[in-house]
């Protein structure tokens, strides 16, 4: 696999329908006297962003750098539209706002967790020369500080056959990839593009065949990419997962437990696929962590968000742990554990070397999970191990130390230090719990000024690297 960047945060322009979702939620118990509907008493009214904004919105909870695109109204929705954005740190420099153009907003009436009703406020339109020419002005500028340009078609008037082959052109000649949420009967303005993702029924609509089987997959793929002249072709096939074609068919089954709502999947879908590829993932392992994506978003309700660590909990209850999505280092770090207190969930932190993992270890790690939600481990670097064990050691040096360690279900991430100390590391992580070993009983540790609380774990007795690399010695 292609080493992941370290600290690289992807750089990612959004271009598409701009849409407000609006939720009125409430219960009912009895039917209008006036007409055969039923009566929904409101508790709750919520305003979430749809359309490409839930891409723009998928791609800044991973903690992408995101650029958006398109036309909005001069309206209230337009307005609470940019507002959310500017929460969001997303730059927002190449939406157009027109006078009369309606912001696109789509409203759900849920009742007692059920979709009843929905109605749309709507004008499809193409953008004007004006608002045109500045989204193209804003990519000329900004192309080359760009990872991945995303189009997300909703069908809706934005991307233009002219606008979506300029853009597609312009990103071909500096090398930088396009992916295509696809909408529509007419495939042909994403010619050129690295990558689309239509979903069944839509590969169905544009190229005739059944998709019946894997093999009509093969064909659809195969038909799609050579007609279109694309890189990769990845078909959403809802509850049964996603199909890539590359040179060849590989399909991954969904892992999803539970689905509530499928509502803007296929969003979350395109948006880890292209956050993935932009941190150097290879396409197969895009397609896993963006299977999982979606699997996290299909358990909730409306258009949601997945973050890394509600990521990282599917690999880890399905056996399709991402090793390099478990190991981060402190500048991503800090962003994880920004998303963890946002959940209000208990961080447990504990350090080693980890050189010669052994049973005593996995015991330990699998008691100091026990005590929260999520367990940061901090690994001393090659360095800071030989500063410690001296010459000779680390035996395995830290790139294989942490793959073993991530194959462990009890550690969630796993990040690096080069001090002798992981002073600095903990300051920055701030865990409500702190764990070392038993051997630390009456000695100060590091670390426990900031810490919410330390707890010191017993080794198992006779257990440790350095009686194993005594015995092998002796072999």
């Amino acid at each position: 696999m292609k080493p992941i960047e370290e600290g690289k945060i992807p750089r990612i322009f959004v271009l598409g329908d701009l849409m407000l979702d609006h939720y009125i939620i409430g219960g009912t118990s009895r039917i209008s006297p006036e007409a055969p509907v039923p009566v929904v008493t409101v508790d709750e009214e919520t305003y979430t962003l749809g359309g490409a904004l839930n891409v723009v919105n998928n791609l800044a909870s991973l903690g992408a750098k995101v650029f958006a695109g398109g036309v909005l109204g001069n309206d209230k929705a337009g307005k609470h539209i940019l507002n959310e954005l500017s929460n969001l740190k997303v730059d927002t420099s190449s939406i157009q706002t027109e006078e009369d153009r309606i912001t696109i907003e789509k409203c759900r009436i849920m009742a007692s967790n059920q979709q009843i009703l929905r109605y749309d406020k709507e004008k499809i339109m193409p953008p004007q020369p004006a608002a045109i020419e500045a989204i193209l002005g804003f990519l000329q500028k900004n192309i080359t500080e760009l990872d991945m340009i995303i189009l997300s078609d909703y069908n809706k008037g934005t991307l233009t056959e002219d606008l979506s082959r300029k853009i597609i052109s312009l990103a071909n000649k500096h090398g930088i990839k396009v992916l295509v949420d696809p909408k529509g009967n007419d495939y042909s303005k994403y010619a050129g593009a690295f990558l689309i993702t239509p979903n069944k029924k839509e590969t169905h609509e544009i190229t005739g065949i059944p998709l019946e089987n894997n093999q009509d997959l093969l064909e659809a793929g195969k038909l799609l990419k050579k007609k279109l002249n694309l890189q990769k072709v990845v078909m959403t096939l809802g509850n049964k997962g996603m199909a890539l074609y590359d040179a060849d068919l590989e399909v991954y089954p969904t892992v999803a437990r539970e689905v509530y709502d499928v509502t803007g999947a296929g969003d979350t879908v395109i948006a880890a696929l292209g956050y993935a590829l932009s941190i150097g993932m290879e396409i197969g392992e895009a397609c896993k962590f963006a299977n999982s994506a979606a699997a996290v978003v299909v358990g909730k309700v409306g258009c949601a968000t997945a973050n890394h660590t509600e990521i990282a909990a599917f690999y880890n209850s399905t056996g399709l742990e991402h090793f390099s999505e478990k190991i981060v280092n402190q500048q991503k770090i800090k962003s994880i554990v920004d998303h963890i207190r946002s959940d209000g969930k208990k961080i447990v932190f504990t350090n080693g070397c980890f050189d010669v993992l052994h049973a005593g270890h996995v015991i330990y790690l699998q008691k100091a999970r026990q005590l929260g939600d999520v367990l940061i481990v901090g690994l001393n670097s090659d360095a800071s191990v030989t500063q410690l064990k001296g010459e000779g050691r680390p035996v395995n040096q830290l790139k294989d130390r942490s793959y073993v360690l991530a194959g462990l279900t009890s550690i969630d991430y796993i990040v690096s230090f080069e001090e002798e100390t992981p002073y600095e590391l903990i300051k920055m992580i701030k865990p409500d719990i702190l764990v070392k070993g038993g051997d630390y009983k009456g000695k100060e540790v590091v670390g426990s000024d900031i810490s919410g609380e330390v707890v010191l774990i017993d080794f198992v007795e006779g257990k440790s690297s350095s009686a194993i690399l005594e015995k092998m010695k002796d072999l």
